[in-house]
């Protein structure tokens, strides 16, 4: 048996590819699926299987894509109700890819058509070697039961009780585990950043296993779960309807005429480069999300309405393409092209203050700032700067009204990465004194300025 796992930096996205004999099953594929099919190539397999543990609402699946470019069956629960070509599956199904046997665990709880797949290589043990749990369990944390809505919360967190505790639970300590996610992932709150792990090491360490009670087990998944991310219904569709196929992603330069042609038609600018050399001077009306975080993805997707036409500030063509990739994955489809550093300063330019953390605090002490903290609630708790406002990035455009447009902001992360996407936002929403906080919280905190709790 050939297996092979796949992580995305970022979305903390894991897939897998399981070949024998000369065929293969790719199970939750990226939608950037050339890695599988150059590995497959490389081991003489034939994708001929595509399974997917459950609808993803983090990301867009790469099944049709794959389907389209091998002629692959697509495999999701029949519970899924997914609107694509595909074969439904029910629990104790099987696949067989070769002499390896794919069984089919029905786990509803992070979904209601989640299931999990245990893998026995038949050719060496009658006995499964390994299991995949997609979203159901990760290393230390399972999945979130909130992304359906407030409604149905609480009867998913009450289904994956019963799926930890009647189908994962019974399996031998030594059986493998590999999950859907992991670190990076908004899926669940405590993942780990090990790619696996044994039942057994979750039945000893993870901490919703330890809670025997389902009460008890509900009321610590239904409280102080992150802010369901603003993509989510977005992502939810469009991965039951089917993801369109790419088409070309192929960087096209444009030029600062055709680019004002575009904004005037509703394009919008997306500056990849770092805070500083953002707000040294850019494009008027840009949003800055900086290409070298790895949650670049994850924000653009928070932050640009999904039908968005999108051109990219780029120092190159590579940088171009990583960006629209990144952004195919949140199922930002509507590349225009790129416009290079040097052209873009043909466009109508502004600037935007950068402010060294005790600048910030002087003016914080006269009274005459309001701090907007963009960084998680759990983050925000673990301390901020006196005063400070708390509007996660991702909750910043639902939440303008709460930002003063009298007075100077300062918008504030834990490095300086994510507050200069907010002053951004803010200053596309017409806001005119914005300043950044170089350098973040963790910079105010290790200069040993005031800080709340």
């Amino acid at each position: 048996m050939f297996f092979k796992q796949f992580s995305l930096d970022g979305l903390g996205c894991q897939s897998y590819l399981i070949g024998d004999k000369g065929v293969a099953a790719v199970v939750d594929p990226q939608r950037d699926v050339d890695i599988y099919l150059d590995e497959a190539d490389a081991q003489e397999l034939q994708i001929t299987h595509v399974i997917e543990t459950h609808l993803h609402a983090d990301h867009v699946s790469g099944n049709t894509e794959l389907a389209a470019r091998t002629g692959a069956r697509i495999y999701v629960h029949a519970a899924a109700n997914a609107l694509f070509p595909h074969e439904p599956l029910a629990a104790a199904d099987e696949i067989a890819i070769g002499d390896v046997r794919l069984r089919v665990l029905f786990t509803p709880g992070h979904t209601p058509e989640h299931i999990c797949l245990t893998v026995t290589d038949t050719s060496r043990s009658p006995e499964p070697w390994f299991i995949l749990t997609g979203d159901m369990l990760f290393v230390g944390d399972v999945g979130r039961p909130d992304l359906l809505g407030e409604a149905a919360t609480r009867q998913l967190a009450s289904q994956l009780y019963d799926s930890l505790h009647t189908q994962l639970l019974p399996l031998p300590d030594g059986l493998e585990v590999f999950p859907g996610h992991g670190a990076g992932s908004l899926c669940g709150r405590v993942m780990s950043s090990k790619l696996s792990t044994t039942v057994g090491f979750e039945r000893r360490f993870n901490y919703a296993l330890q809670l025997q009670s389902r009460e008890e087990f509900i009321q610590s998944l239904t409280s102080d779960m992150p802010a369901q991310p603003p993509n989510v219904p977005f992502l939810k569709k469009l991965n039951r309807e089917g993801p369109p196929v790419q088409g070309d992603l192929s960087p096209r330069p444009l030029n600062a005429a055709k680019v004002r042609r575009l904004l005037k038609g509703g394009a919008l600018l997306v500056d990849t480069r770092e805070p500083g050399a953002f707000g040294a001077g850019h494009a008027k009306g840009a949003l800055c999300v900086p290409l070298s975080s790895n949650q670049f993805g994850t924000r653009l997707g928070f932050l640009v309405q999904p039908e968005t036409p999108l051109v990219f500030v780029a120092r190159n063509a590579a940088d171009s393409l990583r960006a629209a990739r990144a952004a195919n994955r949140l199922g930002l489809d509507c590349i225009e092209g790129f416009i290079t550093v040097a052209e873009a300063r043909r466009l109508p330019q502004a600037k935007m203050p950068q402010w060294d953390v005790r600048r910030a605090s002087r003016a914080l002490a006269s009274a005459g700032l309001t701090i907007v903290d963009v960084r998680e609630k759990n983050e925000w708790e673990a301390g901020h700067a006196p005063g400070a406002r708390n509007i996660p990035l991702g909750q910043l455009p639902a939440r303008l009204a709460e930002v003063p447009s009298d007075e100077p902001v300062a918008c504030m992360c834990a490095g300086g990465v994510r507050s200069i996407s907010a002053c951004s936002v803010l200053a596309r929403a017409g806001y005119t004194n914005v300043v950044n906080v170089t350098g973040g919280f963790d910079q105010w905190a290790e200069e040993g300025l005031p800080v709340e709790r």
